[in-house]
């Protein structure tokens, strides 16, 4: 049996050293989807045993109105002594289930799924996606693309009448509101970036000036 060990950062551990449920199980992942699959659970018969042992004798003992901790853990011992080497032959035997169920792509060294895995290239459908629907998705691309560039261009021409010299306030000075560029807040009617006329030279006067800046005439 070969001793080598694959699939190093693509499986999890679902092992239960101690207790009634005590086993061994693993958790696969592809590397391309993420899709998992689990070896059929093993179980620890000696984690098992100890589980109930403890349970039986802290059950015991709590009804003469004392303490099993010593038996509890001479039990866990028992079991943890021969939990490595159980552990171990399982994750082997676990290794050579899941090879069934994953392909290793020659390029990229990663393990996939079936639904993952060209197989009339020998490849990954990451290193060689399949054909037909990159053809597709291609073709949607070039329809996004092309669509987004007339609409850009349509924006553009629009953009020739849209008067950029006039100032516009995105936030009402009165209440605080989002104006979107209008020439009057929509929730109090404040009238928005428009500056008053003096009076005598008929310059724009800042807002909140008490006397026009440019002949001194009182607003």
């Amino acid at each position: 049996m070969s001793t080598e060990i694959y699939f190093s950062s693509n499986y999890r551990d679902l092992c239960v050293e101690h207790g009634t449920g005590a086993g061994f199980q693993f958790e696969f992942s592809c590397s391309r989807c993420q899709d998992t699959w689990r070896s059929p659970f093993e179980a620890f018969r000696a984690g098992q045993m100890a589980g109930w042992l403890s349970r039986g004798v802290n059950a015991a003992w709590s009804i003469v109105g004392g303490a099993g901790q010593g038996v509890t853990n001479a039990a866990d011992g028992l079991a943890g002594a021969s939990y490595g080497n159980q552990r171990d032959a399982a994750f082997t035997r676990a290794i050579e289930n899941a090879e069934g169920h994953f392909h290793r792509c020659p390029r990229c060294t990663d393990y996939v799924c079936a639904r993952c895995w060209n197989g009339a290239q020998g490849l990954c459908l990451r290193c060689s996606p399949d054909t037909a629907a990159e053809a597709q998705a291609a073709q949607q691309r070039g329809l996004n693309d092309r669509v987004s560039q007339r609409s850009y261009d349509l924006g553009q021409q629009r953009g020739q009448s849209y008067d950029v010299s006039t100032p516009r306030q995105l936030v009402c000075p009165n209440c605080s509101a989002e104006t979107r560029g209008g020439a009057f807040c929509q929730d109090c009617g404040h009238r928005l970036a428009q500056s008053a006329s003096c009076s005598g030279c008929r310059q724009d006067v800042p807002e909140g000036a008490a006397f026009c800046p440019s002949c001194g005439a009182r607003r």
